[in-house]
């Protein structure tokens, strides 16, 4: 049984699906958000995507993790940073389940500082540089104060007619705090070395089921993560279960790389971009809004082994959960550390598709966020040694 456990009456109502009746104090304090077909944490979404936590600088979404999942896990953490939860088997010799989830965000670190008082910076992950001039960031000062800021440019009419509609390098962009001078700029305690994150808060959009923040990547997938051991913490698993929020996935996969010890199966919990914008050939979308979670079966960095995947997706198909079978031509996830780190343990990657990911502001789909979860959960329901050894190539 889930730990949700509610006496309601579903009334339908315009605009959605409402409750009446005695609710779990638990469902008021989560937020949840109830439509025909599944629900969303809103509070747990709009928690997530606006904590601050650029990579190295993860503190606020770990220790949200950590407060999320202690009641009903063992909680620890790792030299590296990652925070691990678990739930142990009851199940003698039960196989390594772990839910990863990384928990950075791109953003900036201050390189250093002008005498007139701006911020040069160096980016902490992939950035698009053409979507960053003019933008609002907060500066994370050494005290732990988040001062505003905005990602300024030389004015376009002082910039000669060549460079006008060139992207700006990483060098010419700058934060403006509003100083006029270092000393004021080291009088905020601004200093090379601390973190900038780019100041955005979540908000729904007028479209139903359709929500814009910062960070879905990959506080989609630390989202799914959550609500996944929520709702199989009640339950009796063949499985030990791991949530492993991981570090510094955006500048190289290094937490997932120093997990320890390897996981029989890994379960990579993510916010991939979606390919269904204007511009985009329709020839081969495989990451369209709305249409569920995308379950990938290759990219650069991993293979998912082709039994795993074809169990997965018959899996979806016998729950009715909505997924989309993906192939990648580039990108990555912490599956990359699979044969390097983990003796080559099984992995696969359940995404939720996010337009415009490594900007400001993304866009999402709650029912991918439900379809992500649900495709998770039964997937752990699932996962004994001996489903686990029809993946795993038999021994010499």
């Amino acid at each position: 049984m889930s730990i949700l456990r509610y006496r309601v009456e579903v009334v339908l109502a315009a605009g959605g699906v409402h409750l009446q009746g005695e609710a779990d104090s638990r469902l008021a304090r989560w937020g949840v958000c109830w439509y025909a077909g599944g629900m969303l944490n809103k509070e747990l979404l709009e928690r997530c995507s606006n904590a601050a936590g650029v990579s190295g600088f993860e503190g606020a979404i770990r220790r949200l993790v950590a407060e999320e999942l202690q009641d009903f896990c063992t909680m620890r953490d790792t030299v590296a940073g990652n925070v691990v939860a678990e739930r142990v088997s009851a199940v003698e010799g039960a196989p390594r389940v772990a839910l990863l989830a990384h928990m950075d965000e791109v953003g900036f670190m201050v390189q250093g500082v002008t005498p007139d008082g701006f911020l040069m910076l160096v980016p902490l992950g992939g950035w698009w540089n053409h979507t960053l001039p003019s933008q609002r960031v907060r500066v994370h000062s050494m005290q732990g104060v988040a001062v505003p800021g905005q990602i300024g440019t030389r004015p376009p009419h002082l910039l000669p007619e060549g460079q006008r509609h060139q992207v700006m390098p990483m060098e010419s962009l700058f934060v403006d705090v509003g100083a006029s001078c270092a000393e004021e700029v080291e009088a905020l305690g601004i200093a090379p070395g601390c973190a900038v994150s780019p100041d955005v808060q979540l908000q729904p959009l007028a479209v139903p089921h359709r929500w814009m923040g910062k960070a879905f990547d990959n506080r989609a997938g630390v989202y799914c993560m959550l609500e996944t051991m929520r709702r199989l913490a009640g339950e009796a698993l063949p499985c030990t279960l791991q949530a492993v929020g991981t570090v510094q996935e955006e500048v190289g996969t290094r937490g997932a790389k120093a997990l320890q010890p390897a996981p029989d199966l890994a379960i990579v919990l993510e916010g991939p971009p979606a390919d269904d914008t204007f511009g985009q050939s329709a020839l081969c979308r495989q990451g369209v809004l709305g249409q569920g979670v995308q379950v990938r079966l290759f990219d650069p960095t991993n293979i998912t082994p082709p039994v795993l995947a074809q169990r997965v997706l018959a899996l979806a198909r016998e729950e009715g959960i909505a997924c989309q079978p993906t192939v990648r031509r580039s990108g990555g996830t912490d599956a990359a550390a699979s044969y390097l780190n983990w003796q080559g343990a099984p992995a696969i990657v359940l995404g939720v598709p996010t337009r415009y990911i490594h900007s400001h502001n993304g866009i999402l789909d709650d029912r991918d966020l439900e379809a992500c979860v649900q495709l998770a959960c039964a997937l752990v329901r699932r996962v004994s040694r001996e489903w686990l050894s029809a993946i795993v190539p038999p021994e010499l």
